[in-house]
């Protein structure tokens, strides 16, 4: 039977969507506040998270913060009563799967959590063991992420050092500089566009003090000109914001295993 996740500080809401859910063969679990929630995924590893966005204490955009770093492919649903246009674009930076309006027909929402439980089941039986993607104790490779945004960055982060990379992390060129003087690690993720001091800027001083590490930028803006510059300094890659996840840890683990190429 297909586990699903309810996560809504509003109890009746919860007791709704169980009932109308477990008449579809559903096994349904509900949790009252994000940090329950939270702690439910880590053990239920449900199929499919309805997730309300609007709770006190710890909100839905950090639980789904906090879901995306354990399970960067789960199925999260938000249901965004009152949301404006930004707090949907968040929910979207972070990959939500999909989001919806509260007060929608429940019809639209139980064909939405049969359409991404099937395809988790798909991606499943495609899938390796979870074994296979334990973090392996044995790295030792360093990874500092420098990003003014703390929610790209935390996510990035958490979900690298998950997969058992060291990770620090720096708000701008100019705390990363002093970082990597003191211990410099073996890749440095940026983004291009930060205050003070931007990616072209900490690409330049890395170059200028001999930094023997890789780089990868990380560009949210289509600034041509800009990312020129930034190719013109020998990044090994470039990746587009918002991140693709999956994709960056490929990009992150070709650049460490040709770091010696």
């Amino acid at each position: 039977m297909t586990t699903l996740l309810v996560i809504d500080d509003d109890r009746l809401h919860c007791d709704l969507l169980q009932v109308a859910l477990s008449r579809h063969g559903y096994r349904v679990s509900t949790a009252t506040s994000g940090r329950e929630g939270v702690l439910l995924f880590q053990q239920l590893r449900p199929a499919v998270t309805l997730l309300d966005l609007r709770m006190p204490e710890m909100d839905g955009l950090a639980v789904l913060k906090e879901i995306r770093a354990h399970d960067p492919r789960a199925g999260v649903i938000m249901l965004g009563g009152g949301a404006t246009e930004e707090l949907e674009n968040l929910a979207r930076k972070l990959h939500v799967t999909d989001f919806f309006r509260k007060g929608l027909s429940l019809d639209v929402l139980v064909g939405a959590v049969h359409r991404i439980a099937q395809q988790a089941k798909r991606e499943a039986s495609r899938a390796p063991s979870m074994a296979d993607n334990e973090p392996d104790p044995s790295f030792e490779e360093e990874i500092l992420v420098v990003d003014d945004d703390v929610m790209a960055r935390d996510l990035l982060m958490r979900f690298l050092g998950l997969r058992g990379y060291r990770v620090r992390g720096a708000k701008d060129g100019r705390e990363a500089l002093r970082m990597i003087e003191a211990s410099a690690p073996d890749l440095v993720i940026l983004d291009l566009v930060m205050p003070e001091m931007n990616g072209v800027e900490l690409l330049r001083a890395l170059a200028a003090r001999d930094y023997a590490g890789r780089t990868i930028i990380l560009s949210g803006h289509h600034n041509e000109p800009l990312l020129a510059e930034a190719w013109a300094l020998g990044p090994q890659e470039v990746l587009d914001k918002p991140l693709d996840l999956e994709r960056a840890l490929m990009a992150v683990q070709l650049v460490m295993v040709c770091r010696e190429c």
